[in-house]
C-alpha cells in the first residue's frame, strides 16, 4: 500500500460533496424538529 498525495488532493471535490450534503440532510432534520415543535407548541394548554 502506498499513498499517493495527488490523488489525495483530487479526491477532495468528493470529500466536499459528501460533506456538504451531510450539513444538508443535517440542516433538514433541525428544521423539522424546530417545525414539529413550533406547530404542535399550539395544541398544548399553558398553564
Amino acid at each position: 500500500m502506498y499513498f499517493e498525495p495527488m490523488e489525495f488532493v483530487n479526491k477532495l471535490s468528493y470529500m466536499g460533496v459528501g460533506m456538504l450534503g451531510v450539513f444538508i440532510i443535517v440542516g433538514i432534520i433541525i428544521a423539522a424538529t424546530y417545525g414539529i415543535g413550533y406547530f404542535t407548541d399550539k395544541f398544548i394548554k399553558k398553564d
